[in-house]
């Protein structure tokens, strides 16, 4: 057995085929964590504020000049591209993670629709018939709706049909 060494970590692989792959995939998810961590941070922010402050203070330096321009420009656009990849990775397992726990939850409770695990795989007609099938539902039950959402009583209690409009 072997080692192979990456951005953040040393992963164990023999030479099998899909393992080297498995392992890229493995430094990726590391790193582009890692990276969402880091660029999430306040001090990330002061850093890219304080990078723009000192091209913006330095155009006189410059004349204004194109070249001037070129630099904040291809910088951002560098980065913008590159982090586009790091944060869909990262939602992407943000979701699939929080889907994975939610049908765990849906298994565990007892008298829930478990045909309902799996959602996410529905096209946006089906999701929008399951929407108006939880409407009605929503409606027998006498739970007041606003665009979908139920409305919401002062103490933060679902509203019910015929409940008093003072208390709101």
């Amino acid at each position: 057995m072997r080692l192979l060494c990456g951005v953040l970590s040393c992963t164990p692989y023999n030479a099998r085929p899909g393992l080297i792959v498995n392992v890229m995939q493995d430094i990726f998810r590391r790193f582009a964590q890692w990276t969402s961590h880091l660029v999430g941070t306040a001090w990330s922010f002061l850093i890219a504020a304080g990078i723009v402050l000192v091209w913006a203070l330095s155009g006189p330096l410059f004349g204004f000049s194109n070249t001037w321009q070129l630099v904040i420009n291809t910088g951002t656009t560098i980065v913008t591209f590159l982090m586009v990849f790091l944060i869909q990775n990262t939602q992407n397992r943000d979701a699939t993670a929080l889907h994975l726990k939610l049908d765990e939850l849906l298994r565990g409770v007892k008298g829930a629709r478990t045909g309902l695990v799996g959602l996410e795989e529905l096209s946006d007609d089906e999701l929008k018939e399951l929407h108006d099938d939880f409407e009605r539902l929503a409606k027998n039950r006498g739970i007041r709706t606003n665009g979908g959402r139920p409305e919401r009583l002062a103490n933060g209690r679902v509203a019910r049909r015929g409940a008093d409009q003072a208390t709101r």
